[in-house]
């Protein structure tokens, strides 16, 4: 599925025309602030390669995401995600600092939550959280995932929510 579209949002298969988009928000250091922090256009880049690339592997991946009237969104998708070893399906979203608050995130969650387990051969759709990640652990519990547990990412503390089909 290349393309969606929710009530407030289109979706859009990620490609190389995205790259000065996803680049303006991996700058933002507010949108950032759970993301890892701040990436360069660089880091931006291969990270646009590398999500390409989970398309093609996997027949899934990210979407750049665009407002009725075309203004860039964010991004969001569901994507393998290694953690503690293990091989997980999560769900990510990320949007623009100016359009925070408006439940855009919960919105491109259930669609996501939809799309993910609807396919027969993933069970089961983690959120992975960093632990002061208020707004993000609201959206994923009324989208109805489970928090499961805690642990450590890529050197942060995180919690990890499920939803099962």
């Amino acid at each position: 599925m290349d393309h969606f579209t929710t009530e407030r949002l289109t979706a859009e298969r990620l490609h190389e025309g995205h790259l000065t988009d996803l680049v303006a928000l991996h700058l933002d250091p507010e949108v950032s602030r759970y993301l890892g922090g701040v990436r360069s256009p660089e880091t931006t880049r291969t990270y646009l390669a590398v999500n390409m690339a989970h398309w093609d592997r996997h027949g899934f991946g990210l979407w750049a995401l665009r407002t009725p009237t075309g203004e860039f969104a964010g991004r969001a998708g569901i994507r393998h995600i290694l953690v503690d070893d293990v091989d997980e399906i999560e769900i990510a979203y990320t949007f623009k600092r100016s359009l925070w608050g408006r439940g855009l995130a919960s919105e491109i969650a259930n669609a996501l939550t939809r799309i993910g387990l609807a396919r027969p051969e993933l069970p089961s759709l983690i959120g992975l959280v960093f632990v002061e990640n208020g707004a993000s652990r609201r959206v994923l519990e009324k989208s109805d995932f489970i928090l499961e547990r805690s642990t450590i990412y890529r050197g942060e503390n995180v919690v990890i929510y499920r939803a099962r089909r």
